[in-house]
C-alpha cells in the first residue's frame, strides 16, 4: 500500500463519517429543524426557512434578483443581512452585516432561550400589515381605498421595519445595532 493509498482511504474514511453526522446549523449554532410556521399559512411560501434552506451563513452570493418572485426562495436570515445593508454608508458591507446577525442572533438566545430561527420568523409574522390604502380616483377627485396586501409584499415590509427600528435606534446611542436590532426581533415577535 503506498502513500496516495493510504492518504486517499484516510480522506474517504474522515469525509464519510462527518458527512453523515454532519447537520446544517446557522452560525454552527441553531438548527433549522423546528422552527414553525404555521401561525400564518399565507407566509409558509414566502418565509424560507425550511431544512433545505438552512445555511451556515447568510452570505450565499446567489442572484436572487434574477428572475421575478426568486426572492422568495433566498432564505429569510439572508434577506434580513441584505436588508441591514441599506443607507450608502452601509451598502455593500455584507460581512459587517452577517457580524451584526450573528451578533443579533447570540442576544437573542442568551435572553430568551428559545431558538432565535423562530423569534425571526414570529418577529416577521407579526411586524408584516395585513392591509394598506391605495389611491383610487380620476379627474382630480382621489380618495384612499384598503386592499390587502400580498404575502410577499407583507414579508419584505415586515423586514423593512424591523431593520429601519433598529438602525433608527441604534443611531446616536450606546447600543450597538446587535442589539437594537435583538431588541426589535424579541418585542415583535410576542
Amino acid at each position: 500500500m503506498c502513500i496516495r493509498d493510504r492518504y486517499q482511504r484516510r480522506v474517504r474514511d474522515r469525509s464519510n463519517s462527518t458527512m453523515a453526522t454532519q447537520e446544517i446549523k446557522l452560525f454552527d449554532k441553531y438548527t433549522f429543524d423546528d422552527v414553525n410556521v404555521s401561525q400564518d399559512m399565507a407566509l409558509t411560501d414566502y418565509l424560507a426557512v425550511k431544512t433545505s434552506d438552512a445555511t451556515f451563513v447568510p452570505h450565499s452570493a446567489g442572484r436572487w434578483q434574477k428572475t421575478r418572485f426568486k426572492k422568495a426562495q433566498c432564505p429569510l436570515i439572508e434577506r434580513l443581512t441584505c436588508s441591514l445593508m441599506k443607507h450608502g454608508r452601509n451598502s455593500g458591507k455584507k460581512v459587517k452585516a452577517v457580524r451584526i446577525v450573528r451578533h443579533t442572533m447570540a442576544i437573542i438566545h442568551l435572553t430568551t432561550a428559545e431558538n432565535p430561527l423562530q423569534v425571526l420568523v414570529d418577529a416577521v409574522i407579526n411586524a408584516g400589515p395585513r392591509e394598506d390604502s391605495t389611491r383610487i380616483g380620476s379627474a382630480g377627485v382621489v380618495r384612499r381605498q384598503a386592499v390587502d396586501i400580498s404575502p410577499l409584499r407583507r414579508v419584505n415590509q415586515a423586514l423593512w421595519l424591523l431593520t429601519t427600528g433598529a438602525r433608527e435606534a441604534a443611531f446616536r446611542n450606546i447600543k450597538t445595532i446587535a442589539e437594537c436590532l435583538a431588541d426589535e426581533l424579541i418585542n415583535a415577535a410576542k
